[in-house]
């Protein structure tokens, strides 16, 4: 327990300082972007991301199940196993990387298409295109697989420290291009430079610290059939989170242009922020998770699941009030009153964020026990509907549409049935109605305190910068003592204080 304890700690300090790092360069230059070339530019940006999301299916959940299968071999020591399992971790991304380049390939003639009108005409769309593929195929072919020992030994410490010094660079170039050469080409060819740096680094560090795992060897075929069946089941939801992160950005880019995809990506950009922040907690403690789960008992596992909980949810219905009320006076203080949008779409997207987060504790949770193949049908099923909806919506209500579409499947088809997948299989099913209770508790309280942060927020005048410190002085003072009258006598805050305490004190 000590040393999963140690392992979460370290991996989430070091998370923290990689996500920061990763948030203000982004920041850096989409801000420089949209002040020194175009806007359509930083929508054409987002365009390609969503693109090459699509493509990334290829991977199928690979690296997920790979990870999931060295959890054991590395608990008993049978370093031949893990071999074993780099080599066909090896072989599997070779492969996918060569269906990427294909794939992409295939796509290339109908890129203009998913941009309405030519509001870059000096640009060469097919050949950022292909230099943006290039960057995603060598993610796969260059040494990806080493990734995987760091990641099953709790060491994503390491890789922050590496991503650093590759975003480093990358923020380098990227400025460069912006400020001095004003060339856009020079800028998605940084990524490039960027995830080749990654790669070789990691390969590296991986081979000098665990020199004893090089991939050799070859898998049973009752082994292959046991990995191969949680790659199909993993393909399902990575369908599905793919058509959820990606159809937004193309449906507005399709239907609205890439001037209204900017501005939605403005405000969404915070939200990815901040969900960069705390998938840090995600993945720092997902192998102690997995550990726990094969180790200890069913009541155990159920309640660290009811501390996790309370934890993420404290923080998260807290960002949530603050996106609420700090949302409008921090985009015009970054990029002007003229690229804001209505107090609907602000609503929808703080709802988006807190929804999204009560799936994801979830789904930490189910990728920890590996149960893809019970959850096999949610993710697909939820990404769909989706889509549907937001085709539709778009055409009445706009950008609002395509918001309130994604909160609606979150909420009301993705939530509630992951929830009866964890307690059919991992957890106890006893405890489903308490554990329901308890996020429809935390719900409600984060309603009423939200609605009560914004109606005083929104009665304070002056600058947006004036807004945006009184407000968030006042979010955090109300949330939080909110909280703390609500939860403090309550069993969850008093075992997460000890737990928060207990952390600390170790990296003390």
């Amino acid at each position: 327990m000590a040393g999963r304890a140690k392992n979460a700690s370290r991996n989430i300090l070091f998370g923290l300082i990689l996500k920061a790092y990763q948030i203000a360069i982004p920041f850096l230059t989409r801000t420089l972007m949209i002040k020194f070339m175009s806007i359509e530019y930083t929508g054409l940006s987002g365009l390609f991301t969503s693109v090459l999301q699509i493509l990334n299916l290829a991977e199928l959940g690979v690296g997920s199940a790979m990870v999931y299968s060295m959890y054991k071999p590395i608990a008993e020591h049978d370093t031949k196993k893990i071999r074993v399992l780099m080599n066909t971790y090896k072989k599997y991304y070779r492969i996918i990387g060569a269906a990427i380049a294909i794939i992409g390939l295939i796509l290339t003639p109908f890129i203009p298409y998913f941009i309405k009108g030519n509001p870059v005409p000096e640009l060469n769309i097919y050949a950022l295109y292909l230099i943006s593929l290039a960057a995603t195929v060598m993610s796969y072919w260059m040494f990806a697989y080493k990734n995987s020992i760091l990641q099953a030994h709790q060491r994503n410490d390491i890789i922050s420290k590496i991503n650093i010094l590759s975003n480093t660079i990358l923020c380098l170039i990227q400025i460069s291009s912006i400020i001095v050469f004003r060339n856009y080409y020079l800028f998605i060819t940084a990524t490039l430079v960027s995830q080749i740096i990654t790669n070789v680094t990691i390969a590296i560090v991986s081979k000098r610290l665990y020199p004893e795992y090089s991939p050799k060897g070859e898998l049973s075929e009752k082994e292959k059939r046991e990995i191969n069946g949680r790659i199909k089941d993993l393909f399902t939801a990575k369908i599905g989170g793919t058509i959820v992160n990606s159809a937004d950005t193309l449906v507005i880019s399709t239907f609205l242009g890439l001037t209204t995809l900017t501005i939605y990506q403005n405000y969404f950009y915070i939200i990815t922020a901040l969900n960069g922040l705390l998938s840090v907690f995600y993945t720092a403690t997902i192998a102690g998770i997995g550990n726990s789960i094969i180790t200890e008992s069913k009541e155990k596992n159920y309640q660290d699941f009811q501390k996790f909980t309370f934890i993420i949810m404290w923080i998260v219905g807290f960002c949530s009030v603050c996106l609420l009320c700090l949302y409008q006076p921090f985009i015009k203080l970054w990029v002007g009153e003229e690229l804001t949008l209505g107090i609907p779409a602000i609503i929808c997207l703080s709802t988006y964020f807190f929804v999204y987060h009560l799936n994801q504790l979830m789904c930490t949770y189910k990728d920890a026990a590996g149960i893809w193949h019970e959850d096999r049908f949610r993710p697909l099923i939820t990404a769909l509907a989706n889509l549907i909806l937001n085709i539709v919506s778009v055409h009445f209500i706009g950008i609002y549409g395509v918001i309130l579409s994604t909160v609606i499947t979150y909420m009301f088809i993705g939530s509630p049935w992951l929830i009866k997948n964890l307690f059919s299989t991992v957890l106890n099913a006893d405890g489903i109605s308490k554990y329901i209770k308890n996020i429809l508790y935390y719900t409600f309280s984060t309603i009423f305190l939200a609605a009560i942060s914004f109606f005083i927020t929104q009665t304070f005048r002056g600058s947006p910068i004036v807004q945006l410190i009184s407000g968030g002085v006042a979010c955090i003072i109300i949330v939080n003592a909110g909280y703390l009258i609500l939860y403090g006598k309550s069993d969850s805050y008093k075992q997460s204080k000890q737990l928060i305490i207990k952390i600390i004190r170790r990296k003390a």
